[in-house]
């Protein structure tokens, strides 16, 4: 079904009550229901704050926020992945650091997300004035939809007498004095001070060695959004990763002067160039950056990939990944990543900490070309805090890692709040610290490694430990709830429905894409790879009880608008893993919504 839905045939179906043990943040201590909401269009934000997709969807959602902001509540289900997310006081400190300016239900056991039949982070579900649910829509890119949709539902309840205008519930909670603010990464200057990216304020800050006192603060308003990863050049000019702007800057510390590199401050969709100069080809959420083999590598985890910029001809170009989420190594244009968010040169290959795998990876120089190795980690799903032999060490989510000078790596290991240590001598993963308020970053200033300790606003000085810390293991699994399939032939269904005066666009062939695997792979026994179309029958062994089915779904849609040569365009795009068990009464259909309501 791909033609819009007027309002007179919409499907509506009530709206579930939201519950959420951890209960209501910025709201002012209020226990919000349904009930409350009546008379406003609602949209649910169902987001998780280690997903980058999901901060992309809090950007989207912004300017409609503030467009309708006597008309539209939008309401964040937080849902956690991780078993550190599932802490209510991690969920308050992703809701200040990510600037979210609406209210959210903390549901750690997930029970709004299984009321609602959530398959993936992020989803937006939209209830009308009156109750009930209308749309969901999976993945980004639904801004535009939304708009069209919010504004014929203002129109069509204010005919009925159902819209109330007013004030929304959401209630600031009071800012904190610090003089770091959930800072990202840190830098080791020429001058022996440290360069922090002070990620929440959007600045970079300048300290002294000892940490704490500031020496000078860079960046007015708007010159910086949301600043991780910082690396230092040959020339001695830092290159900073502005995220959020989805740019590479420069920042001269003898000048002060900085310049803009890389990005064109637009998002990279699925279409968009992938190499040529560097100011003219949109990034993605760049979160790191290091100097390796010549050029700036980018940690590009907006789109699972890992991106160059070469300084010397002011290029940027796609290095290793292809945009799937997950963990495949091989050939640099093969392989496979999942938010890449930390880098560290050494002599012969480029670590990277691959966050939404919890693993521990290198690049390293392969004929001419590169392939891409794991160290730590097995995929989305598995994750802990397991020391020894490297095959079965366990991380949860690291957001740094950093070159040793004896040849090993220090692991911010973010959601375990530890610094660990992998040695390739030996294949060993140890602890070196631990009760480090989620470290996102670390740099070595002579015998001492300084650890940015993102949640408590701070920077820590240890000294390399010459033994490891014990610590007591502990191995999890993403908890979601399985699908009851039935083994031999299934229906995959991915609704998309084009928004309001859109249509799919057919003119320069398919606008739908559509990519199938599994794990273990042997789940699948036809239906894996690419088709344009939305639809696959699959064929699921019997042989094996349960795994995760990996989809990706992405659907070009423009303005209906014959009389205009070239229409506004949009993508709409969209990752699922979704568990499944294999039982004789199982359903023989699954239904993925990219963006409408299955019929």
């Amino acid at each position: 079904m791909n033609d819009a839905a007027p309002a007179s045939r919409r499907a509506r179906v009530r709206a579930p009550e939201l519950i959420g043990k951890g209960g209501w943040l910025n709201t002012g201590g209020k226990q919000l229901t349904l009930s409350d909401l009546r008379g406003s269009v609602v949209i649910l934000d169902f987001w998780t704050f280690c997903c980058i997709n999901c901060l992309h969807v809090l950007d989207e959602l912004r300017e409609l926020e503030e467009k309708h902001r006597d008309t539209v509540v939008i309401v964040g289900v937080h849902s956690p992945k991780f078993v550190h997310e599932a802490e209510h006081q991690a969920v308050v400190d992703a809701v200040e650091r990510y600037g979210v300016h609406h209210p959210v239900l903390d549901d750690p056991e997930l029970a709004t997300w299984k009321q609602y039949a959530v398959r993936a982070w992020p989803t937006l579900t939209v209830i009308d004035p009156e109750g009930y649910i209308v749309a969901q829509h999976s993945g980004e890119g639904h801004a535009h939809a939304l708009e069209a949709l919010v504004t014929e539902l203002e129109e069509e309840h204010a005919a009925k007498g159902t819209l109330r205008r007013g004030d929304g519930p959401y209630v600031p909670p009071e800012p904190v004095a610090t003089h770091l603010r959930f800072p990202g990464k840190a830098l080791r200057l020429p001058s022996g001070n440290l360069l922090v990216s002070d990620t929440t304020r959007h600045q970079l800050v300048e300290v002294a060695p000892d940490t704490e006192t500031v020496v000078r603060r860079i960046g007015e308003p708007g010159d910086f959004n949301e600043p991780q990863g910082l690396a230092l050049l040959p020339g001695g000019t830092v290159v900073v990763a502005d995220t959020v702007n989805h740019r590479l800057r420069t920042f001269d510390p003898d000048s002060g002067a900085l310049t803009t590199v890389a990005g064109t401050g637009r998002q990279w969709w699925q279409g968009s160039a992938t190499s040529g100069p560097a100011l003219e080809v949109d990034l993605s959420s760049p979160w790191d950056v290091a100097w390796w083999d010549g050029k700036v590598w980018i940690a590009m985890a907006g789109v699972h990939q890992l991106w160059t910029y070469d300084p010397q001809d002011g290029t940027v170009r796609v290095a290793a990944g292809t945009t799937n989420e997950g963990l495949v190594d091989g050939p640099a244009d093969e392989a496979w990543f999942a938010q890449p968010s930390g880098l560290a040169a050494a002599e012969d290959r480029l670590w990277v900490a691959d966050s939404e795998t919890s693993a521990l990876r290198w690049v390293e120089r392969d004929g001419d070309g590169y392939a891409v190795r794991t160290a730590v980690g097995t995929g989305l799903f598995d994750f802990g805090h397991r020391d020894g032999a490297a095959e079965q060490a366990l991380l949860q989510h690291p957001l740094g890692v950093t070159a040793l000078p004896d040849g090993s790596v220090a692991v911010s290991d973010t959601y375990n709040h530890a610094l660990r240590r992998f040695d390739p001598a030996s294949g060993e993963v140890t602890t070196l610290a631990t009760d480090l308020r989620e470290p996102s970053g670390a740099v070595l200033d002579g015998d001492e490694v300084v650890v940015v300790e993102s949640a408590r606003h701070r920077l820590t000085r240890l000294r390399l430990p010459e033994e490891a810390v014990r610590v007591e293991a502990a191995a999890h699994r993403t908890q979601r709830p399985a699908t009851e399939v039935a083994p031999g032939a299934l229906r995959l269904d991915v609704v998309f429905t084009a928004p309001a005066g859109q249509k799919l666009d057919q003119r320069y062939g398919p606008s739908t894409r559509l990519l199938v695997s599994s794990t273990p792979p042997e789940l699948l026994l036809e239906g894996e790879g690419k088709g344009t179309d939305l639809f696959r029958d699959l064929v699921l062994d019997s042989e094996v009880a349960e795994g995760v089915l990996h989809v990706s779904a992405m659907a070009a849609s423009c303005d209906d608008d014959p009389d205009n040569e070239f229409p506004a365009c949009h993508v709409h795009q969209q990752d699922w893993g979704v568990p499944v068990r294999l039982t004789g009464d199982g359903d023989t259909r699954l239904v993925l919504v990219l963006a409408g309501m299955d019929a």
